[in-house]
């Protein structure tokens, strides 16, 4: 394997330490820009759950691999 060769795969450890660490970081300019998309609101951010907050609509709409997951049918809804 030379220092070109990109494709070996990575340890477990070290793939699984970065998609975390991708994940708890949201860029706040997309923040800015996203709202809910039923009630058009703000969301707010809760980076421990990895979830967009609705307070109108009462849903949380989750963060997968650091792609903010905007569909209704996948919100967790508030209780």
């Amino acid at each position: 394997m030379t220092a070109e060769d990109n494709t070996a795969p990575r340890p477990a450890q070290e793939t699984e330490a970065t998609a975390q660490e991708g994940a708890a970081r949201l860029d706040p300019r997309l923040l800015e820009l996203l709202v809910c998309p039923l009630t058009k609101a703000t969301l707010e951010y809760d980076a421990e759950r990895q979830e967009l907050v609705s307070r109108q609509a009462r849903l949380a709409y989750p963060i997968r691999d650091g792609i903010p997951i905007m569909l209704p049918d996948e919100a967790r809804p508030l209780d």
